[in-house]
């Protein structure tokens, strides 16, 4: 069991921050010193930036109020390995275990229980942000800067410490994979999901899916539970995308659950070989992993090895196309017929999700930086990879039009990845006027970099 860092290394930690903004140059742009991310966009990394190296753990855990406060560099792997041995996790997991709390507060996450619970930063009851002031501000629910945080993406402040809820798990998961033959029945069964609880009579803990073709197509229906048996590993040989096609019942230990599609970066890693069982077995277990699968292609992205493989032998030039967009699920169908006719990509990965609902707000409530609609239920569409494109894929138009698309659709798109959205498009969409507010009281100096030069300008 991983301990605590507690509350005299969290002050200790937040003084070194402290220290290394005020050595910054004055007037100087503000950036973290860090050098992993889960970002798919090119990132500013000049000059020095400031030391979050001790704020990446959990400063303490309360078994009895189910909550935890975490500082915001704290990844999920690590959180998981604080709160489980107490029979709890947070409310919204994100499926990769090096994704940080503070990142998928500011930038959005998602997970299979999103149906039921929403996003990341709907379970932080408080935090405190490190502004562009060099002020650390405490904020709650309800706050301006609480509120416009998140897909912030650091242009307001970074959260040093998060105090989130914690719900209770058993030891197990059980599976059931439902196929369906057509985007339309896939999702007419997401609403019917949504509005029960249930699918045929049994309780939907949480609920994902994955799209291999227009007709087939799988939910994976998990139900938490306490009842001992035999379980399946998806850290060796088995690859945990292709069960789903190749059994219709499956049970995890929670931990593996979490962590399913870690291993294989969903399915990514096929692009390693790691399909390949030749390869799979002389590839060390401890390298399995998303986060050494994103180093390999930041790696290609910086050295461009696979454009030069593919120019030399003559293939047309491909585009990324690496993007997760929430569509409302009644337009569901409608937006993967349009995918498969002009991307033709797949897999795509599935994931339903709704505001959080409470007492106080029982159809969620709206966040102005990412404003999806409250009583909503919205599917998230997953989709990472390359499409052969020719000499314009440098201005990405299939990235642009996936973004028109999903405009046309009443949808959002993430901002972790390419973006290609005009000035007046951009602040409508994700809350510009008010989100420049809110930086304008909180960095008055424009020591950040703003969310569109971020997201659009690449900055």
């Amino acid at each position: 069991m991983s301990l605590p860092v507690g509350e005299a290394n969290h002050s200790a930690a937040v003084d070194r921050l402290r220290a290394s903004y005020a050595a910054l140059p004055a007037g100087s742009a503000v950036r973290l010193a860090k050098t992993t991310s889960n970002l798919f966009r090119p990132r500013a990394t000049s000059g020095p930036g400031l030391d979050v190296s001790g704020l990446a753990g959990v400063v303490s855990v309360d078994p009895v109020a189910r909550t935890a406060d975490v500082q915001g560099m704290c990844t999920y792997g690590d959180l998981v390995d604080v709160t489980l041995p107490h029979g709890l996790v947070p409310l919204v997991v994100p499926q990769l275990r090096t994704i940080t709390l503070g990142g998928a507060v500011a930038g959005l996450g998602i997970e299979s229980t999103s149906l039921w619970h929403g996003l990341p930063h709907e379970s932080v009851l408080e935090m405190d942000v490190f502004t562009g002031a060099g002020e650390v501000v405490t904020c709650r629910p309800g706050d301006e800067l609480f509120d416009a945080f998140p897909n912030s993406y650091g242009s307001l402040g970074y959260a040093t410490r998060l105090r989130i809820e914690l719900a209770a798990v058993p030891p197990y998961v059980g599976l059931r994979h439902q196929r369906f033959s057509s985007p339309g029945l896939l999702a007419a069964a997401v609403s019917r999901i949504a509005a029960q609880g249930t699918w045929k009579g049994e309780p939907v803990d949480a609920v994902d899916g994955v799209a291999f073709s227009p007709t087939e197509l799988y939910l994976t229906l998990a139900r938490w539970t306490d009842e001992p048996g035999p379980t399946s590993d998806y850290t060796g040989e088995r690859i945990f995308y292709r069960s789903l096609q190749e059994r219709a019942t499956d049970r995890l230990t929670t931990h593996d659950y979490l962590w399913r599609w870690d291993t294989d970066w969903f399915w990514c890693s096929g692009a390693f070989g790691l399909d390949d069982p030749r390869v799979r077995r002389l590839w060390p277990r401890r390298w399995r992993r998303s986060d050494v699968y994103h180093r390999l292609v930041g790696l290609d992205r910086r050295f461009g090895v696979v454009d030069r493989l593919d120019a030399r032998a003559g293939r047309p030039a491909r585009e990324r196309v690496i993007q997760d967009v929430e569509v409302p699920v009644a337009r569901l169908a409608e937006f993967l017929t349009w995918f498969d006719a002009e991307v033709g990509m797949r897999p795509v990965w599935l994931c339903p999700l709704r505001l959080r609902r409470t007492p106080e707000q029982p159809t969620g409530r709206a966040w102005p930086a990412y404003p999806l609609e409250p009583g909503t239920t919205y599917v998230n569409a997953g989709f990472w990879g390359t499409v052969p494109v020719g000499p314009d894929a440098a201005d990405g138009p299939v990235n642009r039009a996936i973004e028109d698309q999903v405009l046309e659709l009443d949808g959002h798109k993430s901002l972790y990845s390419e973006a290609y959205y005009d000035r007046e498009t951009f602040d409508r969409l994700y809350g510009g006027e008010h989100l420049a507010g809110v930086k304008r009281r909180h960095d008055p100096d424009g020591r950040l970099t703003a969310l569109y030069d971020k997201a659009v300008r690449r900055r």
